[in-house]
């Protein structure tokens, strides 16, 4: 089975901004691939001018939330490393048994990568001009950068958004087949473990299981 792939464009946030920015992120990804009745709701971010869809379900947003939870957690262990959550969509197929191997396995038909570069403001401190005598307000400095921050990110996370929809209208001949009565499509969520390259192999374990991915930037 043929594995699409797709890379969001990496975005440069502040750690207090990460929550929002993945649920924005992944709830968008989990609605556009969901199938069967929804309650859709509209979710306003609180840093951001942007309103998001979810697929109101208390569970998803549970489990979403976990591992968002656990992605922070990570991101404080490891400060100023570029970081990166998998998100993977696949179906369940059986298998001949033997005896090194389940019965059942994993086909991945979809991931989609979450980059981002989480990075750390050096403390400021008030500075004086040797000439002018003049002193410079760190609190001024520090708003206009934090607003300029502010801008910049969320005409980012704009873009990601865009980048999602455009592939899900683009990308469809990829899909499994539907299942009768099912909402969503069988999906799993990784974050990097305690060792950038346990992440890696176990990436490539799943490329292995699903064929040669196709890159979509």
């Amino acid at each position: 089975m043929n594995c699409e792939v797709c890379q969001l464009k990496e975005l440069k946030v502040e750690h207090f901004e990460i929550r929002e920015v993945l649920r924005c992120i992944l709830h968008t990804i989990v609605f556009h691939r969901a199938l069967g009745l929804l309650r859709p709701k509209d979710v306003d971010l609180e840093l951001f001018e942007i309103t998001y869809v979810q697929c109101g379900d208390v569970e998803l947003e549970k489990k979403i939330d976990e591992k968002i939870d656990h992605f922070v957690s990570w991101v404080e262990k490891h400060p100023n490393k570029k970081s990166q959550i998998c998100l993977s969509f696949y179906e369940v197929k059986s298998k001949q048994p033997s005896w090194f191997a389940n019965k059942t396995e994993r086909l991945y038909w979809e991931q989609w990568y979450v980059n981002l570069n989480v990075i750390q403001h050096p403390k400021r401190h008030s500075s004086k001009s040797h000439h002018t005598k003049v002193v410079v307000d760190p609190r001024e400095s520090a708003n206009e950068e934090r607003s300029s921050h502010r801008v910049m990110v969320e005409a980012s996370l704009r873009e990601v958004l865009f980048q999602i929809i455009k592939f899900v209208n683009e990308k469809k001949d990829h899909l499994p087949p539907i299942s009768e009565g099912v909402i969503y499509f069988p999906y799993e969520i990784t974050i990097p473990s305690s060792s950038d390259s346990a992440f890696g192999m176990d990436m490539i374990k799943r490329m292995l299981h699903s064929g040669h991915p196709t890159m979509l930037s």
